[in-house]
């Protein structure tokens, strides 16, 4: 791991809201003696670029893993010590928590979980469409999870090994700077529940019904439906409201630097054994929901080892790129938007910092 040295000449948060100065420099820290890497800056440079052109705030951490002799190693941060909400990005810190498990013999990747009504979540993923009564193995759940970002895959798991343990483990990888993680359903409970306190009695049924509704005010007109009461008795007045003041009470979120960490212990082997590291690498590697965002914009062949994350006003992409290197030459990143006003803006920035990656030579 690198050396805790600050030699950016400012260290600030990205993302300044309107009227507030603009950040000129993040955060490079590299090992004891070491001269700044040539990527450092100029990385800086555009991802400062990319924050300022697009509506919000645009937040990275990237680390290269280097134990060579050529002076690339080194860390910029443009994501503070906030956090930012992780939305899917959630299901790699499951991931490595079940398998963790599987390594120390506690479970088997053929051990099967039948799948039941009160799993169901909405979201991306084919399992809320199967029967009730289908079994499926962890190997397969951890495979959904990760690939087609699965929600109701990744509840299965988290229920599995139980939320505090999941919370504690994470705790234990990264020494702290992530907030509670919940269960995907969890989210929906805590956002809607804050608008009306029938929400609790609601069943996870019907709050996947929501989803037929448009996002937006239909949304909230089919919750009030739901509940039996007016739409005026739910306490906001729009649906980024509701998620607004959700990711204000710190659940699912981290800094950069924390989740960059967990990556970056993961792919030096030290969290997980070989086999189990190359599993969700793998997986990562297969994702099926990453083509618009930081891989849109990396040379053509660069291994990237990714997770990507969305949410009202909310998108992570986050991943390994080289994972085979690991500590020899392997770069961990880590990037977040929020409060733009379409998803476009934000796969814009994604794709314009897998170009800066490239330009600044970290992906090939």
């Amino acid at each position: 791991m690198l050396c805790a040295v600050i030699v950016a000449a400012v260290v600030v948060l990205a993302g300044c809201r309107p009227g507030q100065q603009e950040p000129e420099h993040g955060s490079i820290e590299v090992p004891t003696g070491a001269p700044v890497p040539p990527w450092a800056e100029p990385l800086d440079t555009a991802a400062a670029r990319i924050d300022e052109a697009m509506p919000g705030s645009f937040g990275i951490h990237v680390r290269h893993l280097d134990t060579a002799t050529d002076n690339q190693a080194g860390s910029l941060d443009r994501g503070g010590d906030r956090r930012w909400y992780l939305s899917s990005t959630i299901k790699v810190p499951v991931a490595i928590a079940v398998l963790e498990r599987v390594d120390a013999g506690d479970l088997a990747l053929d051990e099967e979980l039948v799948l039941s009504e009160t799993d169901y979540v909405d979201g991306a993923g084919d399992l809320l469409m199967q029967d009730p009564g289908t079994r499926y193995s962890i190997a397969t759940l951890l495979e959904k999870s990760l690939q087609d970002s699965d929600s109701t895959a990744t509840d299965m798991l988290i229920r599995l090994i139980g939320e505090d343990v999941l919370n504690r483990r994470i705790a234990d990888w990264t020494g702290g700077g992530f907030g509670p993680i919940t269960t995907i359903v969890q989210v929906r409970y805590d956002a809607y529940g804050a608008l009306h306190p029938g929400v609790a009695e609601l069943s996870n049924m019907d709050l996947v019904r929501l989803r037929n509704s448009r996002a937006g005010e239909a949304r909230l007109v089919a919750l009030a439906k739901a509940l039996g009461v007016p739409r005026d008795e739910l306490d906001t007045r729009d649906l980024d409201d509701v998620f607004g003041r959700y990711y204000e009470t710190g659940r699912n979120s981290a800094t950069l630097e924390a989740y960059a960490l967990m990556l970056e212990k993961l792919v030096t082997g030290e969290l997980l054994s070989e086999a189990s590291t190359r599993r969700i690498l793998d997986h990562m590697r297969a994702i099926t929901t990453g083509d618009r965002r930081i891989q849109a914009g990396l040379p053509s062949g660069t291994d990237f080892a990714q997770k990507t994350g969305t949410q009202v006003a909310r998108a992570c992409n986050v991943g390994v790129l080289d994972p085979d290197k690991g500590a020899g030459g392997a770069t961990v990143v880590v990037a977040c938007a929020e409060d733009f006003e379409d998803l476009a803006q934000a796969e814009r920035a994604f794709r314009e910092f897998g170009q800066a990656l490239g330009e600044t030579g970290l992906a090939r």
